[in-house]
């Protein structure tokens, strides 16, 4: 470089002392030091809105100089943005924002006699050519420079835009005609307003926004604001300065910083032990370790769905925990089975799952655009129409991860993405997910496959009892645990399990190196707001709408199923009607011993259909609903669903039960009030709808669906004994009290006062009286298997409500 000085002149030129908020250097001439956020830079700045590499500093011909090398948010002096400027006096910079960058401090400073090898003092002295890594010792920032207050800390990005208020009245939202535009489809088309109150303060207002509008993250209604506080809506958080509002977009470039994690179990079992590190922007992160080591547990606290009982997650300086609700949208989790119907073709699947997630607002052009886009990002354009059952399995999670990024989170978690994929498979996932973090967000991913790790720019090991072992990168973990192989490392774990694993790597210097030097203080919880529910991404109509559309196209996608449906009606009508029945539901009293058996298999026909159709139905989509819930969906509208879709069917298979099954029997001329097959086929649907909420209930109370065909099995058959075809209940202790829960025998009653089945096939003993051939009699047997209907219906709605995402309780600032 011309002007560059000489070796000699170098040992009596100007040592340049840099100050950071952590560090202290004195530079010598001779060479070119960068300054960034790169672990690996001469001068390391840890601020997200500092670049990887964000300015050089060189001893030029007119003295020492710093120059910014096209960093995205800037080097400033004096408030303004500088390229170059030579640093001739005691001078600061700041990096990343004109107010409150990181400070750079520079003070040229000439040697006494040029000595090179005096005395720093405890400060860090790099000569050229030497790395960091030999360098002496390091001192922490004086205090003279303080840190950030606690408010300030938690919006550490520069504004990407800011709106002079010059009105009484701003309005906010994704539509053209608003004041400020946000293109962001989290938000509504006119999201909320701010108002400028008499007193000159300013008060934001909730336009019945569909994701809502947070202070300090909690949802509001409406709100006055301070200077201090901050408005999130969608991935944007607004901060008033003055008459300025600063807009601050999340684009992904977050960086993450766990501090002090311990997950306890009720009985006071820690299975997971104090865990911090900081994770770096656009980062992968892989987490590794034996079973039973914590892994699935750390996933659950560092995405907010199972938080910890202790310890804090802090995301960009943001306390997750306490302000869950709003963060939430910016937080994607792909659970290890798949998240969408596999019945269904990749891109209409993805439009149903983008129907749920948006505002209801949102166009289905401004969907499927941002369907399309998620397909190309993925490679997956080419599979829009393909089944994805018919996908391969690395095409599958290529699926739920385009899922995930419909709504562009900021940070992606994975749990075993390529558990079952062969070692190609593996790797090209893996390599998916390298550049969907390089792309602009951060990736978490837990797995057992160790083949791929160099693809990860960090590596955290778990030893059991859930404690950090090591986090650094993947090429130095070996090294740490000096083995050949992860699974030597494993087999370590196991042979020495009194080992202090996680003691040993605390005092390391790669725990220095990568875990201390990346974490923020810990200033404290703020006030934890109690837990709310996750926000309805649309109206419940419109939630219902789209979800009854999705189960009838996968209904009519899987032909099979719906050619099941289609002949088990004829079957057990058929079977029915080979049952003989005498002189069928008529005939003078006490004429037709077999109306009674009739009557029973059509009642048992009914339970069976609708418990049948219901007993999976739930127990088999499990991981759906649970990552739906946790975006937004309502649990009474997912049973609703259900319940519309399966209740049309199971009504209908009920009425060809009773048509097949009576072809040929006579009937009276005339039931209660209207024909008596007409009265019997609403008796035997309203059965079926009842069973068929049994059904439901079942389905949301098991865990697989193995359990579901033996519970259909006894179900059934209680069901049958229940009748009162079978076995007299009136008098008969335990079975007739049993029976008053059972819809089998309110509905089999309310078929037999239709038939007068008492008069017609007496019993010995008293008529029972459900069976009374009146309307009060029939209404009230119809009332009932209503009603036991319903009371399943709620006890299926409140299992679902308790799979929601559990919240941490509010808890007291140390």
């Amino acid at each position: 470089m011309a002007g560059e000085p000489s070796s000699t002149d170098s040992l009596v030129a100007p040592v340049l002392v840099v100050q950071t908020r952590e560090r202290v250097y004195r530079l010598r001439a001779g060479d070119v030091y960068n300054v960034g956020r790169d672990p690996a830079a001469d001068v390391v700045v840890n601020d997200p809105r500092v670049s990887s590499i964000h300015a050089v500093l060189e001893l030029g011909a007119e003295g020492w100089e710093i120059e910014d090398v096209g960093s995205r948010n800037g080097t400033f002096f004096d408030g303004r943005r500088v390229n170059r400027m030579v640093i001739d006096h005691d001078e600061t910079f700041r990096l990343g924002h004109s107010v409150d960058g990181e400070q750079l401090a520079c003070s040229p400073e000439a040697p006494p006699g040029g000595e090179s090898d005096r005395d720093t003092g405890g400060e860090t002295l790099i000569v050229p050519g030497r790395s960091l890594a030999e360098e002496a010792t390091v001192t922490q920032f004086p205090s003279s420079l303080p840190r950030r207050s606690s408010r300030s800390s938690r919006m550490l990005r520069p504004p990407s835009e800011v709106v002079r208020i010059t009105s009484d009245k701003l309005r906010i939202g994704r539509a053209a005609d608003n004041d400020v535009v946000v293109p962001d489809l989290l938000l509504s088309r006119h999201h909320a307003e701010l108002h400028r109150t008499d007193d000159g303060r300013y008060r934001i207002i909730d336009l019945d926004s569909h994701n809502g509008t947070y202070v300090n993250g909690s949802r509001v209604d409406a709100a006055d604001l301070a200077e201090s506080d901050l408005i999130g809506m969608g991935h944007t958080t607004f901060r008033l300065v003055g008459d300025e509002l600063r807009e601050f977009v999340d684009t992904g470039d977050v960086s993450v910083s766990v501090q002090n994690l311990i997950v306890r179990t009720p009985e006071g079992k820690v299975i997971l032990d104090g865990v911090s590190f900081p994770i770096p922007q656009r980062s992968l992160v892989g987490v590794i370790g034996p079973s039973g080591a914590g892994k699935s547990t750390l996933l659950g606290a560092i995405t907010g769905l199972r938080p910890a009982t202790e310890g804090t997650v802090r995301y960009d300086g943001r306390d997750l925990y306490t302000d869950y609700d709003e963060l939430r949208h910016r937080i994607g989790l792909v659970p290890q089975e798949d998240i969408l119907h596999n019945q269904l073709p990749t891109r209409r699947a993805l439009l149903y799952a983008a129907e749920l997630r948006f505002p209801g607002d949102t166009r289905s052009e401004e969907r499927e655009q941002r369907v399309d886009e998620v397909l190309d990002e993925l490679g997956l354009a080419r599979h829009a129409d393909t089944r994805i059952d018919r996908l391969s399995g690395g095409q599958r999670k290529r699926v739920s991860v385009a899922l995930e990024l419909l709504t562009k989170p900021s940070l992606l978690f994975l749990d075993e993405p390529t558990s079952g994929l062969d070692p190609g498979l593996d790797k090209t996932v893996m390599e998916m997910l390298a550049e969907l973090a390089h792309d602009g967000r951060t990736v978490i991913v837990v797995t057992h496959s160790v083949a791929n790790l160099d693809s990860c720019d960090r590596l955290l090991v778990l030893v059991p009892g859930g404690r950090l072992a090591y986090y650094g990168p993947p090429t130095e973990g070996l090294l740490e645990f000096a083995q050949r192989s992860w699974a030597d490392v494993f087999q370590a774990f196991d042979r020495e399990h009194e080992r202090d694993w996680a003691g040993e790597f605390r005092t390391s210097p790669r725990f220095e190196n990568y875990v201390a030097v990346g974490l923020t203080d810990d200033i404290g919880p703020a006030e934890v707001h109690p837990p709310a529910p996750p926000p309805a991404q649309q109206s419940k109509l419109a939630q219902l709408s789209t979800l009854c559309r999705r189960y009838l196209a996968v209904i009519a996608s899987d032909r099979s199923y719906l050619a099941l449906l289609g002949v088990m009606p004829l079957l057990l009508g058929g079977l029915i009607a080979a049952v003989p029945s005498g002189q069928g539901f008529a005939g003078a009293p006490g004429s037709n011993i077999d109306a009674a058996t009739k009557l029973m298999i059509l009642a048992f026909g009914a339970c069976f259909v609708g418990t049948g159709n219901s007993i999976r139905e739930i127990v088999k989509e499990q991981t759906i609903y649970r990552r739906e819930r946790a975006a937004g969906l309502s649990p009474g509208v997912y049973l609703m669903s259900k319940l519309l879709v399966l209740g049309v069917i199971t009504a209908l298979q009920s009425t060809v039960l009773v048509l097949i099954g009576t072809i040929g029997v006579d009937m009276p001329p005339k039931g209660l009030f209207t024909s008596v097959e007409l009265e019997l086929i609403l008796a035997m649907a309203l059965l079926g709808i009842a069973s068929l909420a049994l059904g439901l209930l079942v389905s949301v109370s098991v865990n697989t669906s193995e359990k579901t065909l033996p519970l259909l099995i006894v179900l059934s058959m209680a069901q049958l004994v229940l009748t009162g075809g079978l076995v007299r209940l009136p008098g008969t202790p335990v079975l007739e009290q049993l029976a008053y829960i059972s819809p089998a025998r309110w509905g089999f009653g309310a078929g037999a006062a239709t038939v007068d089945l008492d008069t017609l096939s007496p019993h010995e003993g008293a008529a029972d009286p459900l069976w009374k051939h009146t309307i009060g009699t029939w209404l009230l047997d119809m009332g009932v298997v209503a009603g036991l209907g319903a009371i399943f219906l709620a006890l299926a709605w409140y299992r679902l409500y308790q799979l929601r995402p559990r919240r941490r309780g509010a808890r007291r600032a140390i």
